[in-house]
């Protein structure tokens, strides 16, 4: 009997293999609900399109059949199917089960766990001090810088970006008492939601210590607009690399407000400025008061790239770092970085929603919170690189400093 085949999930990781002599395509999930990685054959990817939520298992045997020309697919049919369930790859009962016990069990847990030990940087504290030890130099701020931008890609990919951000830095005698508020990038968050948590994030080396009790402050000035606990902390990098950084300038037990920053999806895509939702709303306003209330305290760090182009990311042509279209990207970048450094936040919005930010630029919505937050604003770029993340895409990224005028 035929039966309606579960949807493939919309929210999982789909890549090439690397690997010429293992072809086919990788699928693996980023929220890490599941740790299964499957690599499905070249026949069987056109397979794939069977599990839409619309056609059936008796589709799906059609379509192996046609794929593979053999009759008797019965046994290939229930490998697939079985391979995709059991990874949690599909929008079924098994998926949910482990996405509610993954997200109790980190909403439990009394503290942050790196998550990227291991594989974008050592595992070890005295690999990872040695690494940044010659990388990064003693920072060379002065007391009137406020906040910087940073980037948040592999560290491989922007070392020279990561240096001249964080030799931007207070020295040392000036943050012994800095609480640092963390924006970064919500690469898996909900449009229009800020994720906060309580827990203090531990790395290699050592523990950096959460400010719950603003925390707790933006949760109840904020409402709706903020998802404590959010589980996006668990699996997010673009908080955990600026946290590993910042414990190599100031010492493991650095205080920090970590934010998560969902995009503002509406307002790039119908229009208005984020602040018309009145959740979002509410959490700058608070934000802000915080800053008003406490600033003498507080220095910001943005975990942020920008421009996101080529196959990787849905373009349709190749994109290869600092030549052909990435020059036109380059001015782009500039133009919008140009009202970043103004303070000018509703020409930096302006220019986001031009053409619903084909740029991608996934670090829009903390640059346009802390724009909105910190009045009398002013940047400046002090880096800038364009990294080739494949031989088909390239992501961009700079380092800035604010000061407040």
């Amino acid at each position: 009997m035929s039966s309606v085949l579960p949807r493939l999930r919309f929210n999982l990781d789909f890549l090439p293999s690397p690997d010429p002599t293992r072809p086919g395509l990788f699928i693996r999930d980023p929220y890490h609900y599941s740790d299964a990685t499957l690599l499905v054959p070249p026949i069987l990817v056109q397979a794939l399109q069977c599990f839409d939520g619309t056609q059936s298992t008796l589709d799906l045997r059609s379509e192996l059949v046609r794929l593979t020309g053999e009759i008797q697919v019965g046994p290939l049919e229930k490998h697939l199917f079985e391979s995709l369930s059991d990874a949690g790859f599909l929008e079924n009962d098994t998926y949910r089960e482990l996405k509610a016990h993954r997200e109790a069990e980190f909403a439990s847990e009394p503290k942050r766990e790196a998550i990227f030990a291991g594989s974008a940087y050592p595992a070890e504290a005295k690999n990872v001090t040695a690494l940044l030890s010659r990388h990064i130099r003693q920072p060379m701020g002065t007391a009137s810088t406020v906040g910087i931008a940073a980037p948040h890609v592999s560290p491989d990919g922007g070392w020279n970006t990561y240096r001249a951000a964080y030799e931007s830095l207070p020295n040392i005698s000036e943050a012994q008492n800095l609480t640092f508020i963390v924006l970064g990038t919500s690469h898996y968050g909900a449009p229009e939601r800020f994720g906060v948590t309580r827990k203090h994030f531990i790395t290699p080396l050592g523990e950096a210590q959460t400010d719950v009790d603003l925390v707790d402050e933006l949760n109840v000035a904020a409402g709706d607009a903020v998802r404590m606990e959010d589980y996006c902390h668990a699996v997010e990098h673009s908080i955990e690399f600026q946290i590993l950084f910042l414990q190599h300038v100031y010492g493991p037990s650095v205080k920090i407000l970590p934010i998560l920053c969902g995009p503002f999806v509406k307002s790039i895509y119908e229009g208005g400025l984020p602040e018309e939702n009145d959740g979002l709303a509410r959490f700058l306003d608070a934000l802000g008061n915080i800053y008003a209330r406490d600033g003498r305290r507080l220095f910001w760090v943005l975990g942020v790239d920008m421009t996101h182009i080529g196959r990787r990311y849905g373009d349709s042509f190749r994109a290869i770092a600092k030549s052909g279209e990435m020059l036109s990207i380059e001015e782009r970048d500039r133009e919008r970085i140009r009202y970043i450094e103004a303070g000018d936040a509703l020409n930096y919005w302006g220019l986001v929603q031009e053409k619903q930010d084909d740029l991608k630029w996934c670090g829009a919505s903390p640059l346009y919170t802390l724009l909105r937050t910190v009045p009398g604003l002013k940047g400046e770029l002090v880096d800038y690189d364009q990294w080739q993340i494949d031989p088909h895409s390239v992501v961009t990224f700079g380092a800035m400093r604010f000061t407040r005028s």
